[in-house]
């Protein structure tokens, strides 16, 4: 199976994304009695192949990508944000025209549970709709993205709704290299910290990203986070899920706590998925702007606030039935602080607000691979 995605950029979403449909294949494939051989198309091959022990090409040599499709039994396509135009123009071509090179070999086409759009010029919408339509199986991660798939004119029996892949991600052993467990391990801490007894204090885990030029809403979350320790005494770990971009956006944040007196510290940018799972999985709370840090929190069943950029966060939530805390372009800090607290001093009452829907989300998130290894058993 050739897998497309946004994989080998180092960006952890992502990554755990790719990683948890391998493992969920892995495991449909042991069921149903046969073994897959997972071929991904990566931005860096070889570090892919490294960190997840199978085959990789590079994505965009198009005579090595065809090469593959040839020799495979089918293309899953996902998951992730992978047909959308927010980000620039060359995404929702690109993966569309993976899908139409492994038609023109003769192979199936498989999309795993991706988010749809935004895709704001109309011009896209019938190849979407084209490419879907000739799937051998399509999977969407949230109900509005199978809205406007209908929309698009794509049959709604085609077209199923499941939660995102990384809602099944184990959290493994974390084997990694000695730095990255060093660093990283539940309870590291460094010398200050101990000194002072901040390790005693709940750990927020916090996720932040840049989105606009202004830098407005990271101001806003600073904010927001010198109110909330000003409400309850806490240790502030800063998780970035996309190398380096997330760790300069973290220490902008950062930086305007400087002279609050709040701890606060930045985690290493983990290459392999699991060992953030388990950084996350340490906190007593998440505040987080990237989706995949919300799913991280969600799979380890810590209590998380959303603040939406895009409507895939909003969704995402949704399906916890929760609302975002706030957004990039409007953060109350008292609102956060409140929440916040409230949280950290009765976590029990989250858990049982979301628990069940967390647990329904685990179950339905291998089904992908199942329906795709049973087809490919036919």
């Amino acid at each position: 199976m050739v897998l497309s995605g946004y994989y080998g950029f180092r960006n952890s979403g992502d990554e755990a994304v790719l990683k948890s449909i391998l493992a969920a294949l892995e495991e449909a494939a042991a069921h149903a009695g046969i073994k897959v051989e997972p071929i991904v198309l990566s931005g860096d091959p070889e570090w892919t192949q490294r960190q997840y022990g199978v085959e990789a090409v590079h994505r965009t040599k198009l005579g090595e990508v065809r090469k593959a499709l040839k020799s495979s039994d089918g293309l899953i396509s996902g998951g992730g944000s992978l047909l959308q135009d927010a980000t620039g123009l060359g995404s929702i071509p690109y993966y569309l025209g993976i899908m139409a090179l492994a038609r023109w070999c003769g192979k199936p086409t498989f999309v795993y549970a991706q988010g749809i759009g935004p895709v704001n010029r109309r011009v896209f919408q019938p190849f979407i709709a084209r490419a879907f339509k000739r799937a051998a199986y399509v999977s969407v991660r949230d109900e509005e993205s199978a809205t406007l798939l209908r929309r698009y004119g794509v049959p709604p029996a085609s077209i199923e709704v499941v939660p995102d892949p990384v809602m099944g991600l184990p959290a493994g052993s974390g084997e990694g290299t000695g730095a990255e467990q060093d660093s990283g391990l539940p309870g590291a801490v460094d010398a200050v910290t101990a000194a002072s007894g901040q390790d005693t204090l709940p750990v927020v885990g916090v996720s932040v990203r840049f989105w606009r030029s202004d830098r407005a809403d990271l101001d806003r979350a600073a904010a927001a986070l010198e109110a909330l320790a000003g409400r309850h005494a806490v240790r502030l770990r800063f998780l970035p899920f996309h190398r380096g971009a997330d760790e300069d956006a973290s220490r902008y944040v950062m930086e305007r706590l400087a002279g609050s007196g709040v701890p606060a510290e930045l985690a290493p940018a983990h290459d392999d998925p699991q060992l953030m799972l388990r950084e996350v999985g340490r906190c007593a709370l998440l505040i987080g702007m990237r989706l995949h840090s919300l799913i991280y929190a969600a799979n380890q069943e810590i209590p998380l606030l959303g603040l939406s950029y895009d409507p895939k966060i909003d969704q995402f939530l949704q399906r916890l039935g929760q609302r975002a805390v706030g957004t990039t372009d409007s953060l109350d800090p008292d609102l956060l602080a409140h929440q916040a607290t409230e949280i950290l001093r009765n976590p029990e009452q989250w858990h049982q607000s979301c628990g069940a829907a967390i647990q329904r989300l685990k179950q339905e998130a291998t089904r992908p691979a199942q329906q795709i290894i049973e087809y490919i058993r036919i």
